[in-house]
Formats: C-alpha cells, structure tokens, sequence
C-alpha cells in the first residue's frame, strides 16, 4: 500500500469564504499515483472546514445566512469565549459544517456524485491556515 501526505495553505483575505478545492485535491491524487484508495481531507484550524456539497453560488450565500442564523458573529459579548478573542461564532461554525472529508478514489480519480464539489470553509480568515491532505491505497 501507497501513502501520500501533502499540505495546502490557505490566507483568506476576509472573515468567511467558501472555495472549491476539488481540483486541487484530483492533483494531488494525480502526484500520488494512486489509483484506487481513499483520500482523507481535513482542515488543521478550529475555525475551518472541509465539506462536501454543490457548487452554486445561491447555495454559497444561502450556507452563510443560515450559519450567520445559527452563530451570528456578532454581538461578540454573546459569547463566554470571546474573553479575549472575537470568533466563538467561527468555531460553532466549523462544527456545523464538518472538519473533514474521506473519498473514495477509484481508476485515479475521485469518486464523486454528478454534482459533489469539495469545498474550504474560512469562517475566520486574515491568517495562514492549513488543510491536510492523506492518501492511501494502490
């Protein structure tokens, strides 16, 4: 059995953003030589995500009213954990929306349904943040 290990970086120059990394994953899929396995993606950071869904822009702003609904960013001072930060919303975010993904690989390529995108979820951004990306299989 192979084993593929790589490290994407993320500086997201505003508090909350959603981008498609489904490509970026088939390259790493590709540099792997993999061809039937699994792919594990997860985001390092309490404050982000990795998910799996459509790539429809309406669906992107309807995610962000619905998490603002859910954790609004503001007030901070509704928060306990906002002492000495101001992102309690961010990580009650990430936890809505998941830390990670696992996809199949199959024939070299990711097995994904018809309209399945992965997606970064930035939910406080203005700073380095990593995902990574674990590969294993034949």
């Amino acid at each position: 059995m192979k084993s593929y290990r790589k490290e994407l970086w993320f500086e997201v120059n505003k508090r909350r953003a959603f981008i498609n990394i489904t490509d970026t994953l088939q390259d790493c899929v590709n540099e792997s030589g993999i061809k039937e396995g699994l792919l594990l993606c997860n985001a390092m950071h309490i404050t982000a995500s990795v998910f799996i869904n459509d790539d429809e822009p309406g669906l992107h702003q309807d995610f962000e009213e619905w998490l603002e609904g859910l954790a609004p960013e503001k007030p901070y001072s509704r928060y306990r954990h906002n002492v000495f930060e101001d992102n309690a919303d961010a990580h009650l975010k990430r936890t809505i929306m998941g830390r990670e993904v696992v996809v199949a690989i199959t024939d070299g390529r990711l097995d994904l349904g018809p309209w399945e995108q992965i997606f970064y979820g930035e939910f406080d951004g203005k700073r380095r943040k990593r995902v990574l990306v674990k590969i294993i299989g034949e």
